[in-house]
């Protein structure tokens, strides 16, 4: 069950804590904003936003690979901005939006046209890099990423998929990338 307190005064500065053992450990109060909800925590001062996402507020579907931010396992939106969660301190996502794997629609809606490009094409093999994959898609359409195959293999350079799946990551992102393009023309 997350651990969720009170927000105090405004700031996510490191402060004196509850002490572990015999060593002090420095807490910071945060307020993080994830898939849409407000967080009130009290965060280890070297608390790693996955670990914070998976262990505080059971959003599991955000994955912990490397846990040196190469595979890209770990990848979530920070404002939009692919950034993998296990090079980023919890109380450094103080005031902007985190969206993980789970925000992009609830049980019941309709997949996000990424998502179903990812289930389409078969870019998932054993599921792991999958989260962070489509996550990093998402940003790929805001950064203009071409939605070409040499484009979007350039630009997933940073997510790894120990099961070698490219050619159908490649080609989900595309049909993805596509679908969002279309999506947002028939809506304008």
């Amino acid at each position: 069950m997350p651990e969720s307190t009170q927000a105090e005064p405004e700031g996510a500065a490191p402060v004196a804590g509850a002490t572990l053992g015999n060593q002090a450990a420095a807490v910071a109060a945060v307020t993080l904003v994830v898939n849409g909800q407000s967080h009130a925590l009290r965060v280890e001062a070297g608390e790693s936003l996955v670990d914070c996402l998976r262990d505080r507020l059971g959003l599991t579907g955000t994955h912990i690979g490397c846990d040196t931010a190469q595979c890209g396992a770990c990848t979530v939106l920070l404002d939009g901005e692919a950034v993998k969660a296990c090079n980023l301190l919890a109380w450094q996502a103080e005031g902007a939006e985190v969206e993980t794997i789970e925000g992009l629609c609830s049980p019941g809606q309709a997949l996000h046209p990424m998502q179903a490009a990812f289930g389409a094409q078969h870019g998932l093999q054993c599921g792991f890099c999958t989260p962070g994959m489509i996550l990093r898609a998402i940003a790929m359409d805001a950064e203009g990423v071409p939605a070409e195959p040499d484009a979007v293999r350039a630009a997933l350079a940073g997510n790894l998929c120990r099961c070698t799946g490219y050619e159908g990551i490649v080609a989900a992102i595309v049909d993805g990338l596509n679908a969002m393009r279309s999506c947002r023309k028939a809506n304008v």
